[in-house]
């Protein structure tokens, strides 16, 4: 494991990119998510109809054929991304679609009385999801977002194949200078290990200080 040792700066160097597109991924997945879960909850039918495709035909192809499309296929319409754009933009979409069901069974889980005296108070819509939908279903959703969160954390690992230097691209590299695998395969493995656990932990800090505040 002296490899790994010695070649622990390239390789955390991998691990910040790997927490970089995880961040920019989630943040634009959580927009995402909203969006779609109100759509398809408030929309007219055409606006529900886009959005239940969407989460469908998202959730039924892998993300690794979905950052393909986004990387190699959209050069063929005159839209060239870089490694590092394409990764966050198709992973955003992709967890976009998973998000917006969890914010969705989240706010389904609001009892109706609430909203019904909501709107009997005098509330418009928008009023009655920020103040009062919105707060109570971020408390519901907390624990799934965590778990799509810590799997976004691992899936970045499919993005090495657009030669995005994260953490597999990394030992890639350096497998491919020394010619061993173990050591830097095993090496990853627990920094992956590091990361989720250390989120894990946190995000089930966020959860407790949540439920005490309701």
């Amino acid at each position: 494991m002296s490899l790994v040792g010695d070649n622990l700066f390239f390789l955390l160097k991998g691990a910040y990119f790997t927490l970089l597109i995880t961040v920019i991924s989630m943040a634009f997945g959580l927009i995402i998510g909203i969006v779609v879960a109100v759509a398809r909850l408030k929309g007219n039918r055409p606006i529900r109809w886009l959005a239940r495709c969407y989460v469908s035909v998202i959730r039924g192809t892998p993300a690794l054929v979905q950052i393909l499309v986004v990387y190699y296929g959209l050069v063929d319409y005159g839209i060239t991304l870089g490694p590092l754009t394409a990764a966050c933009v198709a992973l955003s979409i992709n967890v976009g679609a998973y998000l917006s069901e969890t914010f969705r069974g989240a706010i389904l889980a609001v009892p109706r009385g609430q909203t019904e005296a909501a709107y009997a108070s005098g509330m418009s819509s928008w009023q009655t999801l920020r103040r009062i939908v919105f707060p109570q279903a971020a408390r519901v959703a907390i624990a799934p977002i965590g778990n799509t969160f810590i799997g976004m954390l691992k899936e970045t690992a499919l993005v090495s194949v657009i030669t995005v230097t994260e953490l597999v691209r990394s030992a890639q590299l350096l497998i491919a200078q020394y010619f061993v695998n173990m050591p830097f395969y095993l090496g990853i493995g627990a920094m992956y290990w590091i990361m989720s656990t250390v989120f894990a932990w946190i995000l089930g800090m966020v959860e407790k200080r949540l439920s005490r505040a309701y």
